[in-house]
């Protein structure tokens, strides 16, 4: 589904790549832990597969479109959630931000947009304004107007933080549902321990560079030297405290 090869990206006045040659790839409905502390590039990276960014050097290829040139269908073919729902969210109800794609008095989109608010526990909202759900209400919001676009590729930005313990377990809920569906979805966290389990693979970054990739058990071991917490469960195992 991805492939990485020498990648590179400079922003324009830097001297500094924010990603530096990195290699790498994704199978079609692997659900990736993108791991890194700020400043890593993880949200570079998202940039770039969302065709936001253009690579500077290398390759970057979603399927087969690479992403040099053809920044608008790259688009079409990923959907991006950011960690901040207010800056993504554009109608003034729930209806109306779930309807701005679609053309006006469309019967047949609003009952595929109703179905998709039911699925999200959205429905009861339909009317209701955006500015009246909770925090976990709004980032679902978000997830649900991203996935109307029936993307190939599915980038969640910190999709746990600020969540409480139900919103966490339902947004889990959904991510399970998307690998069923064999949706490919990369998730950039800070902590792992909601998601690990779920996880087929790891992309793990370091001021820019690939630091590793693959199985989750065969990098967390590795985790601590870049400034990454592994999940308490493996700490636990080998006896290493959190905090140092």
């Amino acid at each position: 589904m991805i492939t990485a090869e020498n990648l590179t990206f400079t922003y324009r006045g830097n001297s500094t790549p924010a990603l530096n040659d990195l290699s790498f790839t994704i199978p079609k409905g692997e659900l990736v832990c993108l791991c890194g502390t700020n400043g890593s590039g993880k949200s570079t990276l998202f940039s770039l597969l969302a065709g936001l960014q253009t690579p500077s050097t290398g390759e970057l290829s979603v399927g087969a479109i690479s992403a040099r040139g053809n920044e608008q269908e790259l688009r079409k073919q990923s959907a991006l959630v950011l960690q901040d729902a207010d800056l993504q969210i554009i109608g003034a109800t729930v209806a109306e931000d779930m309807m701005l794609t679609f053309p006006s008095n469309d019967t047949e989109a609003e009952a595929t947009c109703r179905v998709m608010a039911e699925r999200f526990s959205l429905l009861d909202h339909w009317d209701s304004p955006v500015h009246a759900l909770s925090y976990g209400q709004k980032r679902k919001l978000c997830l649900a107007v991203s996935l109307l676009s029936t993307p190939s590729i599915l980038l969640l930005d910190e999709p746990f933080s600020g969540l409480d313990y139900p919103a966490m377990l339902e947004m889990r809920s959904i991510m399970k549902a998307n690998k069923e569906q064999g949706l490919t979805q990369i998730v950039s966290v800070h902590d792992l321990e909601p998601v690990i389990d779920l996880a087929d693979s790891m992309i793990v970054l370091h001021v820019g560079e690939l630091k590793g990739t693959g199985a989750p058990e065969h990098l967390l071991g590795s985790l601590l030297e870049y400034g990454i917490r592994p999940p308490y469960s493996w700490l636990r195992k080998h006896t290493i405290s959190p905090w140092g």
